[in-house]
């Protein structure tokens, strides 16, 4: 069972930059397809993007495509998103999570663990 522990999160001004991290510990990080969702205020949590097992497959929302980037440290164990030019709308807490299978999928449901989450606010 993986515990995923995600930071990063922050004040920024719009068109701004954030990195998230996001370090995995407790299982075998490559056997997990590993995502990041966001929840913005008063809605519900949304995929933002996601990584194979190896990295070398990643899918965008369309929201964010070009904007964000995610990648995966399987030697370290780690995950990220890099987060270019932020919108008052990318204002979220962002999570985590982690999936054991071999396909990326959009779905909050497909994701048995989970981080705590980090806040991101963009302010215009």
């Amino acid at each position: 069972q993986v515990q995923l522990v995600e930071s990063g999160g922050g004040l920024v001004q719009a068109g701004g930059s954030l990195r998230l991290s996001c370090a995995a510990s407790g299982g075998t990080f490559t056997a997990y397809v590993m995502a990041w969702f966001r929840q913005p205020p008063g809605k519900e949590r949304e995929f933002v993007a996601a990584s194979s097992r190896g990295g070398y497959t990643t899918n965008y929302a369309a929201s964010v495509k070009g904007r964000f980037t995610i990648s995966r440290d399987n030697g370290k164990n780690m995950v990220y998103l890099q987060m270019n030019s932020l919108h008052p709308a990318d204002t979220a807490v962002y999570y985590c999570a982690a999936r054991n299978a071999v396909s990326l999928s959009y779905y909050r449901s497909d994701y048995a663990y989970w981080g705590q989450g980090t806040q991101v606010t963009v302010s215009s």
